[in-house]
């Protein structure tokens, strides 16, 4: 027998969130939707940040497929050093930019199922193109939103694709995307994985990871 879900007050809990971050919006910089999935990809084991700082340059000398393709994997590497798991991103990307140009006219495609066919691209990259490059609402689901969203008990599993399909049954459709970027600003400045500031917290009262540990006193 599944277990019943956990009760919370959804609606408070997103509402407080548009509360806490109403100006949260993907934090990588792109132009177009291909430099969003381009970053997308890059930004695995990697920070936004980090990936600002390499795509800056990147995308200023090869802004196009075409362009990318006049790189082999080792120079491409070189560009993208700075970035864990550099090589396999350099191949992947390639072979990307290689799909791109001659199956889509340079173009990034808007489907699902040709954006996950794409080497380097999963659910969650495609999700993020989608959402953010296109307006297809979509959540997202990487390390932040995972974690704050089992602690806020919008979504009770370990599995990530589970727990997509958990907060897409919870949140209405219109909210999906703001609310993807809302979770992950929460959980990159207030729930962080270690040591969560739940003091400073406008989400504790009605948070069931909060309300499992000691009682916090705010100021």
């Amino acid at each position: 027998m599944k277990p019943k879900p956990k009760r919370v007050p959804t609606r408070k809990i997103l509402d407080i969130l548009a509360e806490m971050y109403p100006d949260a919006h993907c934090e990588l910089d792109y132009r177009n939707p291909f430099e969003l999935l381009i970053a997308t990809i890059l930004s695995a084991q990697s920070t936004d940040r980090q990936v600002n700082k390499v795509t800056a340059g990147l995308f200023a000398k090869f802004p196009t497929p075409a362009s990318f393709l006049t790189l082999s994997e080792e120079e491409l590497a070189e560009h993208i050093r700075g970035l864990g798991l550099f090589r396999n991103k350099s191949k992947n990307i390639l072979k990307t930019c290689e799909i791109l140009v001659e199956k889509y006219g340079g173009e990034v495609p808007q489907d699902r199922a040709q954006l996950e066919a794409l080497p380097g691209v999963g659910r969650k990259t495609a999700n993020v193109v989608l959402s953010n490059a296109f307006g297809i609402p979509a959540l997202a689901v990487d390390t932040h939103v995972q974690r704050v969203a089992n602690r806020l008990a919008l979504a009770d599993s370990e599995n990530v694709l589970e727990t997509e399909r958990q907060l897409m049954k919870r949140v209405p459709r219109a909210e999906w995307t703001d609310t993807h970027h809302r979770i992950i600003w929460h959980g990159r400045r207030i729930c962080s994985a270690r040591n969560p500031k739940c003091h400073m917290c406008d989400l504790h009262p009605h948070c069931w990871y909060g309300k499992q540990a000691e009682p916090v006193k705010k100021g």
